[in-house]
């Protein structure tokens, strides 16, 4: 008997595995690190070529922070205009034309316009490629995925570091920024042989094509349970476009309190000075007399334990609970930012001086990955209500950015021997995660053990800040509280 072809047969599957999806979504993550961590290098070795200011190093360094603010803005109307697919590959695409314009830049303001081309390609995928992962993924998958970023991220910065320590003998600070073609590159060939997503096929009316996909990406699969989900996305689209939330929906009585947690996650992440030490360590140590060499085998140094920890916070965010780990965070930061304050004012010896504040920036970082790292970006995803979500979530990255675009650009000043100086700096950052150690014991809730349903209850009943680690339910099986879309 004859049989037709069916894009939801069994035999015309072409599955897609859980590996091929963290390997692409790895590269999207390295190449948002590296282009966070290769201006390290690159700023030490221009300053004096170019004779850089103050506040051009902070302009040069901050113009990645402004464009991924652009990119952030723009990726959810692209997303649902083009599919997850095609912006992902147009931010390759971006990310690829910005590096040559760095590499060929031959002064500050070109280079300052050209990395923030970059930075518009970085926040297009910064913004884009968790969703096209957790869409795409099997639903008992999506919660790693969250955590896993910032793991890559990290990677990112510290391949970033070892280039800039290869390149550094030869100068060759253009070589620096075109080693971010290589994920790039790995990125969008991987993303011609994967699949749209789904939901944005179904969105679009592309039922047939959807049924292949999902089929493909859940090879295990029946043809009932395709049905049920296929089924479930649809209802999901309908209510989507039913109810879509708005930004106005943030000032609801109900909502203002998770919006001033996401800001203070936003805000306390980024002014607890991280991107200072990840983009102006090696500057920092030069200015204290090393060579350039070792300033930036100490920033490689700082990179493996970025990423040993982030590794570590992926074991116990479950375990400890997310307050715990912000407290010990911020209390840790504040010891070893003092401590190095104290160090850089008082010690002259500069053997003495190199190794203590690398000592007291290895455990300043430790505490970093530990609590404001890769715990700040769960919460974000999972403190909101469900139709203020996007909304939510949307206005926290854009401020973290924001945030972060800041901090880059004042510290070159602020850090100047005619203004605080790098000891003086370092002591208003220790005093900053004091107060987040103050802001995370009594106004972050615990939401360790909740289902989102429990959280987006508390708040209805007006019990967000309140709610105290001790009392979160414990919920058997449930792995991670990362949104699920």
């Amino acid at each position: 008997m004859a049989t037709t072809a069916s894009p939801a047969a069994p035999a015309a599957r072409r599955p897609v595995n859980r590996a091929t999806l963290y390997t692409f979504g790895a590269f999207g993550g390295i190449l948002f690190g590296y282009d966070l961590g290769v201006i390290a290098g690159v700023l030490v070795l221009i300053t004096k070529q170019w004779q850089l200011s103050a506040f051009q190093k902070g302009v040069i360094t901050a113009s990645l922070s402004v464009g991924a603010m652009l990119g952030a803005m723009l990726a959810g109307r692209l997303c649902n205009r083009i599919g997850r697919k095609r912006t992902i590959m147009l931010a390759a695409i971006v990310v690829v034309a910005g590096t040559l314009g760095c590499a060929l830049a031959g002064s500050w303001t070109v280079m300052m316009v050209t990395r923030g081309v970059i930075g518009i390609g970085v926040g297009l995928s910064s913004a884009t490629v968790p969703t096209y992962l957790a869409e795409l993924a099997p639903a008992r998958a999506r919660g790693a995925l969250g955590s896993l970023n910032q793991l890559f991220i990290v990677s990112g910065i510290l391949i970033a570091f070892l280039v800039d320590y290869a390149l550094s003998s030869h100068n060759n600070w253009k070589g620096m920024f075109l080693g971010a073609l290589v994920p790039a590159g790995i990125l969008l060939a991987g993303l011609l042989v994967l699949p749209e997503t789904p939901r944005w096929l179904l969105s679009k009316g592309r039922d047939a094509e959807a049924r292949t996909v999902l089929a493909a990406v859940r090879p295990a699969a029946g043809e009932a349970e395709l049905d049920t989900e296929l089924g479930e996305i649809r209802d999901i689209i309908r209510r989507d476009s039913q109810e879509r939330g708005r930004i106005r929906d943030l000032w609801q009585p109900w909502v203002r309190p998770m919006v001033l947690v996401a800001l203070i996650l936003a805000i306390g992440q980024q002014f607890s000075g991280v991107n200072a030490i990840n983009a102006y360590f090696p500057t920092m140590l030069k200015s204290l007399g090393f060579a350039t060499r070792t300033a930036l085998l100490s920033a490689v140094v700082l990179g493996v334990v970025k990423f040993l920890f982030t590794v570590w916070e992926l074991f116990v965010v479950d375990r400890w609970g997310r307050r715990p780990l912000l407290m010990t965070g911020a209390a840790v930061m504040t010891v070893a930012l003092f401590a190095a304050g104290l160090v850089i004012k008082n010690v002259h010896d500069k053997d003495t001086l190199g190794t203590l504040t690398l000592v007291f920036l290895i455990l300043y970082l430790a505490g970093y990955e530990l609590g404001w790292g890769a715990t700040v970006w769960v919460m974000i995803g999972e403190i909101f209500p469900l139709r203020a979500r996007a909304a939510g979530t949307g206005l926290a990255t854009t401020v973290l950015w924001a945030a972060t675009g800041l901090v880059t650009a004042v510290f070159p000043t602020m850090s100047a021997k005619n203004h605080l100086g790098i000891g003086g700096a370092m002591w208003v950052f220790a005093g900053i995660n004091v107060l987040l150690l103050i802001l995370a014991r009594f106004y972050i809730p615990e939401t360790k053990g909740r289902s989102l349903e429990q959280i987006e209850r508390d708040l209805r009943h007006g019990e967000p800040a309140g709610a105290d680690a001790d009392d979160a339910l414990e919920v058997p099986g449930e792995v991670g509280l990362i949104p699920e879309s």
